[in-house]
């Protein structure tokens, strides 16, 4: 091998600080995977648990199984005991309405926001902007942990892309946000998680870039991460059969049966199964956390009159109801969550309990 085109006289290394990094202000080391599994093992319990409510899950999308799929809880985890707290009453209600809601509770550690702000349990779990991810991350895994060990599933959105490695294993269900879902490298995420993923549609409302999604997650993709042990990969993925579309408003609310109906549309002229989870939260409650109560209603009137296309729903709820800011030196309110509004645990129990009724109405529709 000749190496005549390089330069006789040898040349000092060359100095790439004024292209490379220029807007880095730091570089922090980060924890592997692999280690905070160590740290942080998965019981026997808690692995049967996440099987099951997966396979749970997945029945209830391939038609096999005519529960609800109800994913309630916090807008965001900002508190561990808080979140256990929520946590145990929550566990009670899902015990007695078993039978017709399959109830996961909405553990969310990342937040999306539409400019700044604090962007979550893992980003910022002293919300202080002192940003301890790896602090974050073993927080995260522990409270999930905790609250497998209830006896309850849990959900999550899935909004860094390596994040997964360090928490998947305990999610049962994950979500990929509005501002997400059109994002090649979060179809490649979902196409290789081993959890059902349920897809928002656009923030304009827009229910074709959920459709194109789930066509993307079904399909088999490569792709650059990051394995267990910290190594940068290639990943193969095999695609995510059950994968659905979270109907979740735009411009304007899209829970009604004719928006059921035009999404049902688009499904199936895609070759996809006509159903959708409804998120009675974001733009279809118009953003008034007490109207999640009267939305959840209407939908659980169209499942009542026998409407199968209707999969779950989504519910922001806390122990408390409203929102609080974040404001430096002030002590937060217990129970109350720090983004977006959520009604307290005391109106969500009517709320679940309405649901499962409808479940059962509809039950008697499809034996009659």
């Amino acid at each position: 091998m000749t190496h005549a085109h390089r330069s006789a006289t040898p040349i000092s290394t060359h100095d790439t600080t004024r292209i490379d990094d220029t807007r880095i202000k730091a570089v922090r080391p980060l924890i592997t995977p692999a280690l905070l599994q160590e740290w942080l093992p998965t019981p026997g319990a808690a692995q049967a648990l996440v099987e099951t409510s997966r396979t749970a899950i997945s029945r209830v999308l391939q038609g096999q199984n005519d529960r609800l799929i109800v994913v309630v809880g916090p807008c965001s985890i900002h508190d561990h005991g808080q979140a256990m707290d929520y946590a145990r009453q929550l566990k009670v209600h899902a015990d007695a309405l078993q039978q017709d809601l399959l109830v996961v509770m909405r553990v969310y550690f990342e937040k999306p926001r539409t400019t700044v702000g604090w962007k979550g349990y893992i980003n910022d779990p002293h919300l202080d902007g002192s940003f301890a991810i790896n602090e974050g991350l073993e927080l995260a895994r522990q409270l999930l942990l905790d609250v497998l060990a209830l006896g309850l599933p849990v959900g999550t959105e899935f909004l860094d892309l390596l994040s997964p490695q360090f928490i998947s294993d305990l999610v049962s269900w994950g979500a990929i946000g509005a501002r997400t879902t059109e994002s090649q490298s979060h179809r490649q995420l979902a196409s290789g998680l081993s959890c059902p993923v349920g897809f928002k549609n656009g923030t304009d409302g827009g229910v074709k870039v959920a459709s194109d999604a789930i066509q993307a997650a079904q399909a088999s993709h490569a792709f650059m991460g990051m394995t267990k042990m910290g190594q940068a990969a290639i990943f193969e993925t095999r695609g995510n059969q059950d994968c659905h579309v979270i109907l979740r408003g735009g411009k304007q609310p899209n829970y009604q049966k004719a928006d059921v109906d035009a999404a049902c549309a688009m499904l199936k002229a895609a070759g996809l199964r006509e159903q959708v989870m409804i998120d009675v939260s974001h733009a279809n409650s118009s953003k008034q956390h007490q109207r999640q109560i009267t939305v959840a209603d209407e939908v659980a009137q169209q499942v009542a009159a026998g409407d199968r296309r209707i999969t779950g729903l989504m519910i922001e709820s806390h122990l408390q109801e409203g929102r609080q800011d974040i404001v430096p030196g002030q002590t937060l309110q217990p129970g109350v969550s720090v983004t977006d509004a959520c009604i307290s645990m005391a109106q969500t129990v009517p709320v679940l309990e309405g649901l499962a009724a409808a479940v059962r109405q509809r039950r008697s529709h499809a034996r009659a």
